[in-house]
Parts: C-alpha cells; structure tokens; sequence
C-alpha cells in the first residue's frame, strides 16, 4: 500500500472525519454526484429506449433496406415485377450480418362494408414472412399463415378496423383497381380477418393490412416467380449505413436500394435530436457534480490544513499531498456512484418491467409507455467517464495545497 492511499484510507475511516464540520457538506457532494447519475441512467435508458422502439415499428413494416426496381417511381405500391430468382435471395450470401430476406408487394384498393369504406395499401406477404417482430403488436386473433394453397387471410390494424366497425372472423371485401383501363370494374376480392395488431404507429397502422402475396401477383397478371420488391433484415441496426452501401454493390444495376433512414428521413433526423439532448444532460449534471466536489474538496483542505504542514515539515512533495486528498475525492466519488446506479438502474428496471411511466401524448411518441433499452458497457463507461472528469475538475482546486507553508498551517488553529 502506498503512503498516499494509506493517509486517505485512515482519514476515510476516522471518526472526526463523520463529525467534523465539512461531513454536511461531503454528504451534500455525494448526493450531488448520486443525483446526476441517475439523471443521466435515466437520459440515457429512455432515449435509447424510445429510437429502439421507433426502429423497430419502421423496420417491422419495411426491413432495414428495401430492394426494387430502379425507377421514378417513389410510390409505396409495387408498379413493374422483379424476378424472384436473385442471388441475395432466399439468402443473402454475399454480403454478411444479414439475418433474413423476404419477397413482398403492394397494391392500394378500398374496402368496402356495408356501412362504410376506407381506403388502404395491401402488403402481399409470402410464407417466408418473419411474423416475429408482429407477435408483439398483436391485439386480437391470430397471425395469418400463407404457406399451401392460397388463402383469404388478412391482418389489419385496430384502428383501421375500428373505422370499418370489423371484429376477428368477419369476412369483407375489397377493390382493386386495375392497370389496364380507368373504364374497367375493378378487381374485387373477399377476405377474412383473422387478427389485428396495434403497433402505435398510426402513420402505418392507418395504411397497412397484410393479406396472400399470390393475390397481388394474380391481380397484377405477375407470373408466381415475379413480385415487388425485397425486404432485407440486418443483424444489426448500427451497420444500416454500411451494409445499405454494401448491398448497392452487390445488387443487378437494374435493381435500387433504399435504407429506412432515406423512406422515413424525418423521423430518423427527429431521433438524432435524442442525443444532443442526452449530451447536454449528461453535461450538466457532470458540472453540478463536480462543483460540488470542488467545494468539498476545498473544505477538506482547510480542515486539515495543519495536517498538511506537517506533512511538508516531514518532506512530503506538494503532488504527493494532493493525491492525498484525490483518493478522499474518489473515494466520496465513488460512494455517490454506488448509490446513483442502485436508484438509477432500480428505477429503470421497475418502468422496464411494469411499465409505470406513460406518455401523455402517445401520439407524437408512436408508443403509450415511456420505453427503457440500457446495455451493461454503457452503464460502465458512463460510471468511468464521471469518475474521471470528476477528478480531473478537482485537478485545479487541490493546487491550493502548493500555497500552504509549513510554518503558518502548523500554527493554524
């Protein structure tokens, strides 16, 4: 044990120390820093929640990246057909961290009831279909299953559904227009509603339902080899940049890609203000933290201004002192971390768990309930770099320790 670390051990375990008069002020610094990390946890648990869950609707309506035909057209309705016979496809082979690919089309119609109508986009889905990321959203029913013969199930949102005045197993039917002629009746098909879903994304929900990919192929005179376009899955949501760029590359010249962050540019643009304001947070409560260090440092250092002389008197350097008094700081530090990351992670746990905190305009959220996502190497970096800035803030204060003389502190009284 060094000599500095064993002074600040036995100034850390006196009794005169939990008595004096700066043990208000210490426990003042140490709620500070306590209250500043929670602060952040939560900044940062809830904003990284919230840009997860947005991605995850957008990507669960349309993949990461979307494969289509090279063309004008900027429309959400499939137009020309793209063979199916590609060589990213079932597999992505060529380009790795890519966790599923799947064909699709769309093709808009109106449903109509008996007391009203709505207008919409079909999603044609096949059996390679990844219902996971919809087994959350699900409110009623079931999932469709397009796998064998053709078949009339259709998926809808709550609200659409609400509008139509539907209920799971009733049957309805819907108009498509044809490509042919304006003139002509449009195509007309009956489905059943097998379930409806609620992601709280009403810009989607309002538009999509899911039916049999093979009905948009037949209405479009596609032949069952051919569809509109290819949805790509990554493994990660970090390399959506890279790997759309990769994936540019490895696609036919008459083929486009385009990353969700180009289809939903301003949702994405509206996410990055999440961390400028998680930034300046975690500024500030940094600052606060350590002014309040700062003012109990130098209380410590007065307190025990004749301890230093004596120190010096006995031919200790002015550095040697000052880390005396830095092992104390990191130590009070160090307390207030603890108790910061059993309220701040308690906290985040309980609304991760039971869903405690709600917003109270939905709407502009895209999600009801306040959502939480913090990883373990955030967490550590996050206690790390406090504890560091926080030293390196008392760098400047502890140089008052240079200014005391021997002889005058060990006459101080």
């Amino acid at each position: 044990m060094n000599f500095e670390f064993y002074i600040a051990k036995r100034l850390i375990k006196g009794k005169e120390h939990k008595i004096s008069i700066s043990a208000p002020i210490i426990k003042i610094a140490i709620a500070a820093i306590a209250i500043g990390l929670v602060m952040m946890l939560i900044a940062i648990g809830t904003s990284v929640g919230l840009k997860h869950k947005i991605r995850e609707k957008v990507s669960a309506f349309n993949g990461h990246i979307q494969i289509s035909n090279y063309d004008n057209n900027r429309s959400e309705v499939s137009v020309a057909p793209i063979p199916i016979a590609q060589n990213f496809y079932p597999e992505f082979t060529t380009v790795d961290a890519v966790a599923h690919v799947q064909a699709v089309a769309t093709k808009a119609g109106v449903i109509r009831t008996e007391e009203t109508f709505d207008t919409f986009i079909a999603k044609g889905v096949g059996e390679d279909y990844n219902w996971t990321v919809f087994e959350e959203y699900l409110v009623a029913g079931s999932l469709p299953k397009y796998s064998g013969e053709i078949n009339e199930e259709a998926l809808m949102s709550v609200l659409m559904a609400n509008r139509l005045r539907l209920q799971v197993g009733d049957t309805f039917y819907a108009l498509f227009p044809k490509k042919e002629a304006a003139l002509k009746s449009p195509n007309q098909r009956k489905f059943t509603l097998t379930g409806t879903y609620n992601s709280g994304f009403e810009e989607l929900d309002n538009k999509y339902i899911f039916i049999d990919l093979r009905h948009i192929q037949r209405m479009n005179r596609w032949k069952p080899t051919e569809v509109g376009s290819f949805e790509v899955f990554l493994d990660d949501f970090r390399d959506l940049d890279v790997k759309g760029k990769e994936i540019y590359g490895k696609t036919l010249s008459n083929l486009d890609t385009r990353t969700i962050k180009d289809t939903y540019a301003q949702i994405f643009e509206w996410m990055e203000l999440f961390d400028f304001n998680t930034a300046l947070i975690i500024g500030i409560m940094i600052i606060v933290g350590g002014i309040n260090m700062i003012t109990a440092l130098l209380v410590l250092i007065l307190e025990r201004t004749q301890m230093i002389g004596i120190l010096k008197a006995l031919g200790s350097a002015n550095w040697s002192i000052r880390k005396v008094f830095l092992y104390n700081a990191a130590y009070l530090i160090s307390i207030g971390l603890f108790w910061g990351n059993l309220i701040g992670l308690g906290l985040l746990f309980l609304q991760q768990r039971f869903q405690l905190f709600k917003f109270p305009n939905p709407e502009e959220y895209y999600i009801d309930y306040i959502p939480v996502h913090l990883d373990l190497m955030t967490v550590v970096f996050l206690n790390i770099g406090v504890l560091v800035l926080c030293l390196l803030m008392l760098l400047i204060p502890s140089y008052i320790i240079t200014k005391i003389t021997p002889v005058r502190a060990i006459k101080f009284e």
